[in-house]
């Protein structure tokens, strides 16, 4: 994998991750949508790339009770999952659909 590659799966990663968190927030829509957005979009700036510590501070600050290690095993979890959905030699539409939405979070 290169390191391209890499950043999409932690792009892709970082999504997902935000998804799950905003739902664990109460945010919903576009709301939702915006912070898992932004969660993505932190792993390509060193200065916002620690998506553990934000997503605890804000659990904290929204009264969210989830432990260090739950986080860190959905992280994992979908770290996974982010590696599976990128392209095979096979590939497929849903792989394709997940790397285009990752690169294109990571554009400019």
């Amino acid at each position: 994998m290169t390191s391209s590659d890499d950043a999409v799966k932690t792009t892709l990663r970082n999504k997902l991750l935000g998804r799950w968190a905003a739902e664990r927030l109460g945010l919903t829509g576009r709301d939702a949508e915006a912070y898992a957005d932004a969660l993505a979009k932190g792993a390509l700036e060193p200065a916002r790339s620690d998506v553990f510590s934000r997503i605890r501070n804000d659990f904290d600050a929204a009264g969210v009770a989830e432990s260090d290690e739950r986080i860190l095993n959905v992280m994992t979890e979908l770290t996974l999952k982010a590696g599976n959905l990128m392209p095979t030699a096979q590939g497929n539409s849903t792989d394709a659909a997940a790397v285009t939405l990752a690169r294109k979070l990571m554009s400019p």
